[in-house]
């Protein structure tokens, strides 16, 4: 790591999903672990864990801000993509409603077939080009923070502004 950890700040409880969300599943707490350690390509992680977890895991940990990229040169080979660890401390500097904090730690570990739906009605919604949170939230009968969490949730989803976008070109 460097000489001087950086400090991930949370300002917003929409940004403690995607945290939740990676160390809620082991998979991705054993790629973050090997990030932690050193530079690593995908094709290393994949090496050492199940392929089929790293991509998402990967965009999980780049939705939250949570891993550097850089590219690694060798001479007379294609350069690839790294990643490491990000941060090695962490702050949380908010203020929220205890239902607002309660929604997004049940978007963050649950698996009910409630969020399920929500989630397809997002994906939906997106697809049909609405990409407004507050009119999607109207549109599927929940309030704007429970779509920003979920879209928090989602790998190939994130917010931007008053929106969300689709991550990587993802269909």
């Amino acid at each position: 790591m460097t000489d001087h950890p950086k400090t991930k700040i949370v300002s917003d409880p929409v940004e403690l999903v995607p945290l939740l969300v990676t160390f809620n599943n082991s998979g991705y707490k054993i790629v973050y672990e090997m990030l932690s350690k050193s530079w690593v390509t995908e094709k290393e992680l994949c090496q050492q864990y199940e392929s089929e977890c790293i991509n998402d895991c990967l965009k999980m940990l780049k939705k939250g801000n949570l891993i550097d990229e850089q590219w690694r040169t060798v001479p007379g080979k294609k350069p690839e993509k790294e990643y490491r660890v990000n941060y090695q401390k962490f702050r949380a500097n908010f203020q929220c409603t205890m239902e607002d904090l309660v929604s997004m730690l049940y978007i963050s570990t649950s698996n009910d077939e409630k969020l399920r739906v929500l989630s397809d009605n997002i994906k939906v919604e997106v697809d049909s080009g609405n990409t407004s949170i507050g009119e999607i939230a109207r549109k599927i009968g929940v309030k704007p923070i429970y779509v920003k969490g979920i879209a928090k949730r989602i790998p190939h989803f994130d917010v931007r502004g008053q929106g969300l976008i689709l991550l990587d070109g993802e269909k």
